[in-house]
């Protein structure tokens, strides 16, 4: 088994319900969920909604590769309803992002890990540091911690629950 970190957001709908059911579906199709941060309200990034984000991160285990594991979170997110618009960022029922497989460097086109953008998203840090903050980012070298301190995303990541 494979330890992975996921990203989890939504910010349409009935929010605290579509975190539920993402990890519910993680459990189903990808591995035990063997913890879970808290969950964070937060502003949009990288666009303008009026509605807020709910983010938090999980670590789960999976015995599937990273390009599996990638199909079953597509699956997932088609499951719940999400719909790909043409812009990158943009209001969603669910988004699920691989933050980190282990400590694998992917950088394909279609499946980058870790995430290429996590140390610059204060509501990725802040949930992933609250389970996991001494782990070392394996191509930067510094714990998320440490990223945390220098990011200069100013965001409020507030804990919603």
């Amino acid at each position: 088994m494979k330890i992975v970190f996921l990203g989890i957001g939504t910010n349409l709908g009935n929010r605290e319900l579509n975190l539920e059911q993402a990890i519910t579906r993680i459990e189903e199709f990808i591995g035990p969920v063997l913890m879970t941060s808290s969950i964070y309200e937060t502003e949009p990034w990288g666009f303008q909604a009026e509605d807020k984000f709910l983010n938090l991160v999980v670590k789960a285990e999976t015995k599937l590769t990273p390009s599996g594991l990638l199909g079953r979170i597509l699956m997932i997110e088609s499951l719940m309803g999400r719909v790909r618009g043409p812009n990158r960022y943009s209001s969603r029922l669910i988004d699920i992002d691989i933050l980190v497989y282990e400590e694998m460097i992917i950088d394909q086109e279609s499946l980058k890990i870790p995430h290429p953008l996590l140390q610059e998203r204060r509501f990725v840090l802040v949930p992933l540091c609250e389970i996991a903050s001494e782990m070392i980012h394996p191509v930067l070298k510094k714990s998320y911690a440490e990223l945390l301190k220098i990011c200069e995303d100013k965001n409020e990541v507030k804990k919603f629950i």
